[in-house]
C-alpha cells in the first residue's frame, strides 16, 4: 500500500469519503430544493398579481378619463379658413358654432434700428433707463465697446427689452433695441443718458407733437340722422336735436333729446396714424317726461272775463266750443341708454363705437381711437336720446400718438400699436396677439393681416373620443385576457391571443391556470362583463342605453355564422363604421353612458365608466384585493427565505460535521495501513535475515 504514495485525509479521498459525504448531504438538501422551488413559486405568482394590478391600474385610468371632467366628450376642435392669420383655442364649455372675424392687423412692440456706426465706437458711461410700459430697465455703465453694452443691457433687460447688432459691412454695424411687450400703450422709451445715446446714433430724432382741435362751433354742427337710433319709438316724445346742443367754457352741452355730428377733418381721414380723442361725462338731471306728461291734453279756452257798468259787474257766458278734445294718450316713459357714441362712414352708414375705446379716468370717459380701425369714418355722431340725462363732451381733438413722447424712430422696423379686429362687424383693439375676452371660452391668437374674412369653427373632438374608446377596449381586452389566463388551464387561450410577441407567450405559459382554485378572479371578471353588457338609461328621451348600440361588443365583427370561443371569453370589438356615426350624431349621449348624475347633485353616480372605475378600485386601491394578496404573498416569501437561509445553515454546518468525521476516519485508517505497513516491512527483513 506504501506504493501508492502519500495519503492526505480530505484531500486524496482515497476512500471516496467526498462521494458519501456528497451522498448524504444531498438526503440532507432535499427540504431546502423544495423550500426553494415553493419561493419560485410564491415569487412568480406575486409577478402574476403585480401584472394583474397593472393591468387593471391601467384600465381604472382609461376609465376615469371616460367620465371625469376632463373626458374626451368635452373637448372641442378649433378650425380656421385663413390659419396664416388667426387660428383659436376652444375650451371645454365653449359652444359649437362658427363666426366670422378679419384682422386689420397684428399687435406689434416696438423695434428700433439705428444708422449704421463705427463696430469700434465707444458707449459713454452714464445712467441707461429703457422703459417699456409699467416695466423700466435701468443701469450704470461704466463706458466700454458697443458689444459690451449689448451684453450689459441683455443681461438686465429680460422680457422687457433686447438689443442686438447686424453686421451690415466689415467696419459698419446697424443697432437694434427692441420691445418684448406688444400694444401702444407699451412704447419703448428712452430716458437718461439712453435718450442722448439713442439720438447720436440716429435711433430717434426729436419730433414735435401737432394736435389738431375740431371745429366747436354750434353752427357747423349737424343734427345727426334718426335712422341709426335703437331707443324705442314713444308718441309725442322729442326728436333729437341739435338745438337742445350748447357750447359753454369750451365745453359742448349736450342736454336731453339732443345729438350732433362732428365732421372729421379731410387731412385727419387721410392719415390712418391719426387719433382722435375726447372726453363725455354723464350726469343725471330733471327727467322731461315728468313735465311733458303733465301738460294739458285739449286746447286751452280763456276765462269768459266781466265789464263793470256803474257799480254792476256783468260776466260773459262762458265759451260754447265744439272743438274735439284729443284722446289721452299714454305718458311717455323715462329713456336710459349707453349707447351714446356712432361713428359715420363714407357710405351714409353708422356703426356703435365699441365700449372698449371708452376708458374710464378722473375726467370721465376718455374715448379714443385711430383712423386705421375706422378707415371709412367721416363724422363723429353723439346722441343723447336719454331723457333724464346730461352729456358734457370736451371738443375732439386729433394727433399722432408716434410722436407723443417728443421724439420719434428714424428706421422703425415695427412701432408698438394695438391689434384691430372686426368681430361681426364691430372693430375691437387689444394690446396682445392672444386675445380670450371677444368670444366667450375662446381665445384667439393673431398672426398676420387677413386678405379675406376668415371663418372660425368650433366642433367637437370626435376622432379624441374615439381614440379614447378605443384605448378602453385594448386595456379592458387586455385585462379580461390576464384574467382568464390566471383562471384556466388551456392551452388555446394563449394561442387566440395572436397580439402577444413570443416572450409573452412563453410568460404566458407560466401563469397558465395559476389560479384555478381562487374564485375571486372568475368572479371579477365575470363583474367587468357584466358592467359593460348592462343597459344605463340617463333620461326618459334615452336612444343609446347599452355599449353594444355605439359599436362596442363581444360580437361587433360577426358575420352571423361560425363559432368563435374567443368572443365567449368576453373580449370586446369595435365596428368602427357604426362608432363614427353615433359619434358624429350622438356624442352627448355617448358621454352619459360612460358617466351621468341621477340625483342632480351634480356628481357622476352611475355610467359604464363610472361603475368599473368602483369595481376596479375594490381591487387596486391602497388597501384593496391586489394589496392584500401582495401583502400576503410577501410574508410567505420572507418566512421562505428565513426557512432557506436556516437550512442551508444546517446544511453546511452537517456537511463541516461530515466532512471533520470522515477525514478523521480517513487519517485512522491512514494510520492503521502506515502500521500494518511497517510490520510487514520488519516481518520481510527479519525473514531476509536468516
Amino acid at each position: 500500500m506504501a506504493s501508492n504514495g502519500i495519503s492526505i485525509p480530505g484531500v486524496s479521498d482515497k476512500y471516496k469519503t467526498n462521494d458519501l459525504v456528497d451522498s448524504l448531504i444531498a438526503v440532507e438538501r432535499k427540504p431546502l430544493v423544495r423550500e426553494q422551488e415553493n419561493l419560485e413559486k410564491l415569487k412568480l405568482q406575486q409577478d402574476a398579481w403585480r401584472t394583474v394590478n397593472q393591468k387593471m391600474t391601467s384600465l381604472r385610468d382609461s376609465v376615469k378619463s371616460l367620465y371625469s371632467f376632463e373626458n374626451p366628450f368635452n373637448n372641442k376642435l378649433t378650425e380656421s379658413s385663413e390659419e396664416y392669420a388667426v387660428t383659436a383655442d376652444a375650451a371645454r364649455n365653449a359652444e359649437y358654432g362658427s363666426f366670422k372675424i378679419d384682422i386689420i392687423n397684428t399687435a406689434t412692440a416696438d423695434k428700433f434700428m439705428s444708422a449704421n456706426v463705427d463696430r469700434k465706437m465707444t458707449v459713454e458711461k452714464g445712467t441707461y433707463t429703457f422703459t417699456v410700459g409699467n416695466k423700466s430697465v435701468s443701469f450704470n455703465w461704466k463706458g466700454g465697446s458697443l458689444n459690451e453694452f449689448v451684453s450689459a443691457l441683455n443681461k438686465r433687460g429680460g422680457e422687457t427689452v433686447h438689443a442686438s447688432l447686424i453686421g451690415v459691412t466689415k467696419d459698419k454695424s446697424s443697432l437694434i433695441i427692441e420691445s418684448f411687450k406688444t400694444g401702444e400703450g407699451n412704447k419703448l422709451e428712452f430716458k437718461d443718458k439712453a435718450l442722448e445715446f439713442a439720438k447720436s446714433i440716429e435711433m430717434i430724432q426729436a419730433a414735435k407733437t401737432q394736435e389738431t382741435q375740431f371745429d366747436s362751433s354750434i353752427q357747423k354742427f349737424k343734427t345727426p340722422d334718426k335712422s341709426n337710433t335703437d331707443e324705442e319709438f314713444q308718441q309725442n316724445m322729442p326728436a333729437l336735436s341739435k338745438a337742445n346742443v350748447q357750447t359753454k367754457d369750451g365745453k359742448i352741452q349736450i342736454n336731453p333729446r339732443g345729438g350732433i355730428q362732428i365732421d372729421i377733418p379731410d387731412n385727419i381721414k387721410n392719415d390712418p396714424n391719426q387719433k382722435i380723442e375726447f372726453t363725455l361725462v354723464s350726469k343725471k338731471t330733471e327727467d322731461i317726461t315728468e313735465a311733458i306728461n303733465k301738460q294739458p291734453q285739449g286746447p286751452v279756452l280763456p276765462e269768459p272775463g266781466k265789464i263793470d257798468f256803474k257799480g254792476v259787474q256783468v260776466y260773459n257766458n262762458p265759451s260754447d266750443t265744439k272743438a274735439v278734445i284729443p284722446k289721452v294718450t299714454n305718458p311717455l316713459k323715462p329713456i336710459e341708454t349707453d349707447k351714446l357714441v356712432y361713428i359715420k362712414n363714407n357710405d351714409g352708414s353708422e356703426q356703435l363705437l365699441d365700449s372698449n375705446l371708452m376708458k374710464e379716468s378722473d375726467e370721465g370717459k376718455v374715448v379714443s381711437f385711430t383712423m386705421k380701425d375706422y378707415p371709412d369714418a367721416t363724422a363723429v355722431i353723439i346722441r343723447n336720446p336719454n331723457t333724464g340725462r346730461q352729456l358734457t363732451m370736451s371738443v375732439p381733438k386729433a394727433y399722432d400718438p408716434s410722436k407723443s413722447l417728443g421724439y420719434m424712430p428714424v428706421h422703425p422696423i415695427t412701432v408698438a400699436q394695438d391689434a384691430t379686429i372686426k368681430y361681426e362687424g364691430i372693430t375691437i383693439s387689444r394690446p396682445d396677439n392672444d386675445i380670450d375676452d371677444i368670444v366667450p371660452d375662446i381665445t384667439l391668437h393673431l398672426h398676420n393681416a387677413t386678405e379675406k374674412t376668415a371663418t372660425i369653427t368650433i366642433s367637437p373632438d370626435s376622432e379624441g373620443a374615439k381614440d379614447a374608446l378605443i384605448q378602453f377596449v385594448g386595456r379592458y381586452n387586455q385585462t379580461i385576457a390576464e384574467l382568464t389566463i390566471l383562471s384556466t388551464n388551456k392551452q388555446e387561450v394563449i394561442n387566440e391571443l395572436d397580439y402577444l410577441s413570443d416572450k409573452e407567450v412563453e410568460d404566458a405559459g407560466k401563469k397558465l391556470g395559476m389560479f384555478m382554485s381562487d374564485y375571486s378572479l372568475t368572479d371579477q371578471k365575470a363583474k367587468l362583463q357584466q358592467i359593460t353588457s348592462a343597459p344605463y338609461r340617463f333620461d326618459d328621451d334615452t336612444t343609446i342605453s347599452m355599449l353594444s348600440q355605439i359599436g362596442i361588443s363581444t360580437n361587433a365583427s360577426s358575420t352571423g355564422a361560425g363559432y368563435n370561443a374567443a368572443q365567449l371569453r368576453g373580449y370586446l370589438e369595435v365596428d368602427e363604421k357604426k362608432l363614427d356615426s353615433v359619434l358624429e350624431n350622438s356624442l352627448d349621449q355617448i358621454k352619459n353612458l360612460f358617466g351621468y348624475d341621477t340625483d342632480g347633485d351634480l356628481i357622476i353616480d352611475n355610467g359604464i365608466a363610472y361603475m368599473m372605475d368602483k369595481q376596479l378600485g375594490a381591487w387596486v386601491q391602497s388597501g384593496g384585493i391586489l394589496s392584500i394578496k401582495n401583502s400576503t404573498l410577501d410574508r410567505s416569501i420572507k418566512a421562505s427565505n428565513q426557512k432557506i437561509t436556516q437550512l442551508e445553515s444546517q446544511i453546511a454546518k452537517k456537511e463541516s460535521e461530515l466532512r471533520r468525521k470522515y477525514s478523521a476516519m480517513e487519517g485512522t485508517l491512514n494510520s492503521l495501513e502506515g502500521q500494518t505497513n511497517a510490520i510487514n516491512n520488519f516481518t520481510n527483513q527479519g525473514n531476509n535475515n536468516r
